[in-house]
């Protein structure tokens, strides 16, 4: 009977994705773009990249690297604004995210670091600048740092580590390719499913719902996995302690997502590296709180600019 129930239920499930319309949520009132902000893009070889900048072009650089499921838009649409009152802010999307390129095949978390390398480039800018990764983005900064430490005067990581996949490693590999193989058919359940934390957590408001939901719903199934599956195999334990540039890792302690004790495994592991810890907050902690986030990173920054001015464009 159970085994009836369950044939049934999924033939009736394929056949609704197949054949049914796409679910929309239900928005209420006026909808908005909640970062208004025009970008350019830039090319990488053959591979084009989208890149928006935010506050005045003549103030030092800090170059914003989001993270795994968000562009750059989506993750730092709150904190950008507040970073930019003091900083040049550059928030290049990466590969196979926002308005970048789809790039076909496997790629490992040190190809990305290259790609923002030659980004930098691209744009001109001098020579080092400050590098925040966020999440995935804080383990492709430490990759850039680890491969061209010219690159940056400072770094900070944010909810990251050094080897987050490090528990139930062959579970978690199966649990992406299941969800991969759900996502080819329809994507709709794994973006319902990040749309559903983020309103029931307030991280995102009414009028921003339907640009949410268009951005998340805007993602390549395989090369969304392919994402995950780099950060599966992600591990600098062995070299991170070489980064020699002042470092801050944030950790937000109720991260769920990149366990905790990985995030203070990474910054032990960095020499002389500073600790902030968000307290009651969890792994979406720039957009719960981008003011708390961004006085710790202009106290943090703030010393070594007055010392050394980090960061010069």
């Amino acid at each position: 009977m159970l085994k009836r129930v369950l044939l049934w239920s999924g033939l009736a499930w394929l056949a609704w994705r197949l054949f049914g319309p796409d679910p929309v949520p239900r928005t209420v009132g006026e909808q908005r773009r909640p970062l208004k902000v025009p970008g350019r893009s830039v090319f990488v070889g053959r591979h084009e990249f989208f890149v928006r900048e935010l506050g005045d072009p003549n103030a030092p650089v800090l170059v914003l690297i989001h993270g795994w499921n968000f562009d750059g838009e989506m993750a730092f649409h709150k904190l950008a604004p507040l970073l930019a009152a003091r900083y040049r802010v550059i928030v290049p999307d990466l590969r196979n995210h926002g308005k970048s390129d789809r790039i076909r095949g496997r790629f490992d978390i040190s190809d990305i670091a290259e790609e923002v390398d030659a980004i930098i480039d691209s744009l001109a800018i001098a020579k080092p600048v400050v590098v925040l990764g966020y999440s995935m983005g804080g383990m492709v900064a430490q990759e850039l740092a680890l491969r061209h430490p010219e690159t940056m005067s400072a770094l900070i990581l944010g909810a990251t580590a050094a080897h987050p996949m490090d528990a139930l490693r062959p579970l978690s590999f199966l649990l992406f390719k299941l969800t991969r193989a759900v996502a080819r058919i329809s994507r709709a359940e794994a973006v319902w499913a990040s749309f559903l934390v983020l309103k029931r957590n307030g991280l995102i408001g009414a009028e921003d719902e339907a640009w949410m939901w268009d951005s998340l719903l805007a993602r390549d199934a395989n090369l969304y996995h392919e994402a995950a599956y780099a950060i599966w195999r992600f591990d600098t334990r062995d070299r991170v302690s070489a980064i020699s540039v002042p470092t801050m890792v944030v950790i937000p302690e109720r991260d769920t997502v990149v366990r905790v004790p990985t995030q203070e495994e990474l910054a032990s592991l960095i020499p002389e590296a500073s600790v902030v810890r968000l307290v009651g907050l969890g792994h979406e902690s720039i957009l719960a709180d981008p003011d708390g986030f961004a006085d710790a990173v202009f106290a943090f920054l703030d010393p070594l600019e007055k010392s050394t001015r980090i960061g010069e464009a």
